[in-house]
């Protein structure tokens, strides 16, 4: 059995692919879903804002970046033998795409479903953001300069 950290970080890794995930392919795969699960909201979608924070250098001292629209969601999926809760927190005024992430984060919890879910749509939505981080690469590369290899001139 696997341990609390690993399941965690598991959690974490599907968690960050539901909430990049293009909403369309979450809406197809859930459309795909036979039989649709019951379930029932513990939280209804709710937009606000959260403070951005990061750090001076990447560790350094911590700091206030900003405010970020972000929506969340939670619900109760009643399948298999027990319930299972399900978070879903998406940038920006998205209350379908964070219903959907926390339908998908509760079922892929469930032994029957999940294995099948992480195998399919996980894999293929970290594959699609993959892609999407590399084209993306590919684009802003020639624009890229190395200040380290400049040369200075003599004076």
């Amino acid at each position: 059995m696997p341990d609390f950290a690993s399941l965690q970080a598991e959690r974490s890794t599907w968690m960050s692919c539901l909430s990049q995930a293009d909403p369309a392919r979450l809406e197809a795969a859930w459309t795909a879903l036979e039989p649709t699960p019951l379930h029932r909201w513990l939280r209804k979608p709710e937009t606000g804002l959260v403070m951005l924070r990061g750090r001076a250098g990447g560790s350094g001292q911590p700091f206030n970046l900003g405010e970020m629209t972000m929506t969340r969601a939670a619900v109760l999926v009643e399948e298999g033998a027990r319930p299972l809760t399900g978070f879903g927190y998406v940038a920006g005024r998205a209350d379908r795409h964070a219903e959907l992430a926390a339908l998908f984060d509760a079922l892929l919890q469930d032994e029957a479903r999940g294995p099948a879910l992480l195998a399919e749509l996980i894999q293929s939505l970290r594959a699609a953001a993959d892609a999407a981080r590399s084209a993306r690469a590919a684009e802003v590369a020639p624009t890229r300069v190395d200040f380290t290899t400049m040369v200075r001139g003599h004076g």
